[in-house]
């Protein structure tokens, strides 16, 4: 039997985080400088004390501790330390399909690739990455260690695209997907986790989706139980409990009402649909 190189199980599209570390570092109080030259990497450096500067598209950028600035894929930089005050400072390079939309959540752009100092120190996010080996779960953690550290820059500094990016409507949605499979769901309980305005929610969700929230539950619940019925071989006390109904007898009349056929002849449909 093959077995995949670690490489190709954790980066593979289908499979991988879409945003991926690759490495880090730390560089201590030296004269190291870089460039002119471009990466095709994203590379993400945090100033631990000293002075540097960045120069990229004409524009120079003089740092200090505490501040960031980042190395975009394919765009041509030159960095160096102040003579008189040379800088320590860590780094994490990481790639991507989603690389680019996690920097367009902070305030970093091709225009803009340098931070004014965080409200706290960063530094000891950069060295939760390094330790990563080459095992799978080791990668992962990678990946999970460089999402947090990203995650901080969101929080610190914010673009203004975070309060676009956030769908209220597609928020309530993810919930209600995630959570379909609980008798307990409640709208209520929707409108706690996407926290908004209850009436405002109702309306851009009818507005977005044609349904009521509640009858939005209810249609998630039966599209999961006709894919149950369909695909496995459980029991129809097993699939209502398995999308949110306690009561067999009580998910039977819903589905009924909902397809115009009980659970279990909309199985024996199914089957004679896939024996033609």
């Amino acid at each position: 039997m093959e077995v995949p190189d670690v490489d190709s199980l954790w980066r593979d599209g289908s499979r991988a985080s879409q945003v991926y570390f690759i490495s880090g570092g730390h560089k201590p109080v030296n004269l190291h400088q870089w460039g002119p030259g471009v990466r095709d990497v994203y590379a993400l450096h945090y100033i631990i004390h000293g002075q540097g500067t960045l120069e990229t598209d004409g524009q120079y950028f003089r740092l200090g501790a505490g501040e960031s600035f980042i190395i975009f894929p394919q765009k041509e930089i030159y960095y160096y330390p102040d003579p008189a005050d040379p800088w320590e400072y860590v780094w994490m390079e990481f790639s991507g399909r989603d690389a680019e939309r996690f920097i367009e959540l902070t305030q970093l752009s091709v225009q803009h690739p340098a931070l004014p100092a965080a409200p706290e120190c960063l530094e000891p996010l950069f060295h939760l990455a390094w330790n990563a080996g080459t095992s799978p779960c080791e990668v992962l953690r990678a990946d999970a260690r460089l999402r947090l550290l990203l995650s901080y820059y969101m929080e610190f500094f914010p673009s203004e695209k975070q309060e676009e990016a956030r769908d209220y409507v597609w928020l309530a949605i993810t919930y209600i997907e995630q959570n379909y499979w609980k008798s307990s769901l409640t709208v209520a309980e929707i409108v706690q986790a996407v926290n908004l305005e209850r009436s405002y929610l109702f309306r851009r969700f009818k507005e977005a989706t044609g349904e009521s929230v509640s009858a939005y539950i209810a249609a998630c619940r039966i599209r999961r139980a006709c894919e149950l019925l369909k695909s496995s071989r459980l029991s129809i006390q097993s699939v209502a409990y398995s999308v949110g109904y306690n009561d067999p007898l009580y998910f039977s009349r819903v589905f009924r009402k909902a397809t115009s056929h009980t659970p279990s002849a909309y199985v024996m449909l199914y089957q004679k649909q896939a024996e033609r």
